[in-house]
């Protein structure tokens, strides 16, 4: 064969490879965009809306960065919506109150909690009152008794530390939901609880400890309106729960790796400190999807799980 048939031969080959080639490359470009989908995060709206915002908008941030793929932060209506978005896959890994994160878990086979605040171990609830109700503060669960013939908010409907958990100490003390003045109030959120007993529209409610010690130590209460009644006993509350299903998208290792990213937020570095204060913990820890044993079995009791 000549050299200029060899020539025209190769042209007509590259010509024919080409697109092949193309095509491979094309595919590999979008293997790499698939592995890139981004890991969505979300979590109950118990607080101000811009401060979640700014909240989960500094923890993508420093998860992208840990984890090496994008994360994203998708805000929703109520708690409802975040164990729908949990339990459909819209969301990867949701931060659950303990009512909640039992209600997502129970929906989507082999989800885990894998971390929790090192103040939700023993988390709380506080019940306060209007300075004008003539309530006075207690020391003992019984004291509850004396919310009877008032007008009470709780916080969510789906709350642990807003509703299930107080709901729960009253029965200890044998006060319903029958014995306030009226029916009893759902605020939607804990600030609004504290809003609404500090206004006077309701002369009691019951809300998250720390989101009342935070707001109490930033000025956010007036406190000659609004008195602490009684804090309860201890339970487990808040944790991130993640889907199972991530790592099939990201790798064997991909919710060890989530776990270690969270248990890493070091308070002595200012900008880990930053996310850590606006969690108000002073660290993430292991936790287990058997903490949460009692409030599922609560949950059961007061008809917000129902039983098989």
């Amino acid at each position: 064969m000549s050299s200029d048939k060899r020539i025209h031969l190769i042209a007509i080959l590259a010509l024919f490879l080409l697109p092949l080639g193309l095509a491979a490359c094309g595919g590999n470009e979008a293997a790499q965009a698939g592995s890139e989908e981004p890991f969505v995060i979300s979590a109950i709206p118990d607080q101000d809306p811009e401060l979640l915002q700014r909240t989960y908008g500094l923890l993508t941030d420093y998860l992208s960065e840990e984890l090496g793929v994008p994360v994203e932060y998708m805000p929703v209506t109520d708690y409802a919506a975040a164990v729908t978005a949990f339990r459909v896959g819209d969301a990867d890994m949701v931060w659950f109150g303990g009512l909640t994160g039992v209600q997502a878990r129970l929906q989507v086979e082999d989800a885990q909690a894998i971390a929790q605040r090192n103040i939700d171990a023993e988390f709380h609830s506080v019940f306060i009152a209007n300075v004008d109700s003539g309530l006075a503060p207690f020391d003992d669960v019984s004291g509850l008794t004396g919310l009877a013939g008032h007008t009470f908010t709780f916080g969510s409907e789906s709350s642990t530390s807003g509703r299930l958990m107080p709901q729960y100490f009253l029965g200890e003390a044998g006060v319903t939901l029958d014995d306030f003045a009226g029916e009893a109030g759902f605020s939607g959120s804990h600030d609004a609880t504290i809003q609404l007993v500090e206004a006077g529209t309701y002369e009691a409610g019951a809300l998250n400890e720390q989101v009342w010690d935070s707001r109490v130590e930033a000025g956010e209460v007036d406190l000659a309106r609004v008195i602490v009644l009684w804090r309860t006993p201890p339970y487990y509350d808040y944790h991130w729960i993640i889907r199972p299903d991530v790592e099939e998208r990201y790798g064997d290792d991909f919710i060890e790796r989530v776990q270690n990213a969270l248990y890493m937020l070091d308070p002595e570095n200012p900008e880990d400190a930053e996310i850590l204060e606006l969690f108000g913990a002073e660290r993430f820890i292991p936790t287990m999807n058997a903490n949460y044993d009692q409030i599922e079995s609560v949950a059961r009791e007061i008809g917000m799980i129902e039983t098989p």
